[in-house]
């Protein structure tokens, strides 16, 4: 058998198609055209003499021969992105590459600091994984980006987290709730309220769930989705009550139809952290962007109505 003539350009296609799930999205994170997905991968089946994935539909799925090759050229693509990264570390700050892997509810606010990281570093490209808590964990514990964005780090894992910010925890009601216009409601009257919740493990309901149980208190979910924007129209339409972050509710023209209600012991004080794995060595890059929301976080505090950390 020939030596197989296979890119390095073709391996990242290949990569970021399976990753994303999508010849579109890779496409966009490449920074190249669909159609140079698309021939990109071509020319990789036919260098190795099988088909690599199978479109269904609209789904991607990995042939046997897929799975062989992404676990041949995973970790070396992992360890090629590392020596890029050295590179552009050596040649300073004129380019390189920043990984970011935030939760869902930073999506309000984190395009308001990277807007002005971008202007002051134009020869960066950003790479931004917007998941749910479990997705990100699942990264975190991989090693797959340069930091973490969330508002829980994890218990007993071996990382660094730095707090960026106060994300205080709200209770929001339809206007139209028989409680929207009392003050200094009591803690111990949520555990007859229906709550619209996130789902099991994510951040705000690892938070409230536990301030729940410190009042003795049981929580009485209805209702469980993924979205705060989808929690924010169940509660506008009278589905109950729910505990989201102040931060989804700016900028938001569906807020006119919810009221953040008076209850005792809320806001609950939370924060943001920004976390990486513990005694990873972080690029230029990664550092210059932490170093950047340290002396941004204004920012951050305008786009989500929170204090500005304190020393």
């Amino acid at each position: 058998m020939s030596d197989m003539r296979i890119t390095l350009g073709q391996l990242k296609a290949f990569e970021a198609v399976v990753r994303l799930g999508s010849f579109s999205r890779a496409a966009e994170e490449l920074h190249v055209t669909q159609p140079a997905i698309s021939n990109r991968i071509r020319l990789l089946q036919e260098e190795v003499g099988l088909p690599m994935v199978e479109q269904l539909g609209r789904r991607l799925y990995l042939t046997d021969a897929g799975h062989q090759l992404l676990a041949t050229c995973g970790d070396w693509l992992e360890t090629w992105s590392r020596f890029e990264q050295s590179i552009a570390d050596l040649k300073g700050l004129k380019q390189g590459r920043l990984r970011l892997a935030v939760v869902t509810t930073t999506k309000y606010f984190m395009p308001r600091v990277l807007g002005p990281f971008c202007n002051l570093f134009p020869g960066i490209d950003i790479s931004m994984q917007v998941l749910n808590r479990d997705g990100l964990l699942e990264r975190l514990t991989r090693n797959k980006d340069d930091l973490y964005v969330m508002g829980v780090p994890p218990e007993g894992a071996e990382i660094e987290s730095e707090r960026l910010m106060e994300n205080p925890l709200v209770v929001l009601a339809p206007t139209f709730h028989p409680w929207a216009t009392r003050t200094q409601i009591p803690f111990a009257e949520l555990a007859d309220a229906a709550f619209v919740m996130r789902e099991q493990g994510s951040g705000t309901r690892i938070t409230v769930e536990r301030e729940f149980q410190e009042h003795g208190l049981s929580l009485r979910v209805k209702l469980e989705l993924g979205s705060n924007e989808a929690i924010k129209q169940a509660v506008a339409g009278g589905l109950g009550l729910a505990i989201l972050s102040r931060s989804t509710t700016r900028l938001d023209t569906a807020q006119a139809e919810l009221v953040e209600l008076d209850v005792e012991g809320f806001p609950i004080r939370r924060s943001w952290y920004v976390v990486w794995p513990r005694g990873k060595q972080l690029s230029v890059v990664a550092r210059t962007f932490l170093v950047f929301l340290r002396e941004h976080a204004e920012l951050l505090a305008v786009a989500t109505g929170a204090p500005t950390p304190t020393s």
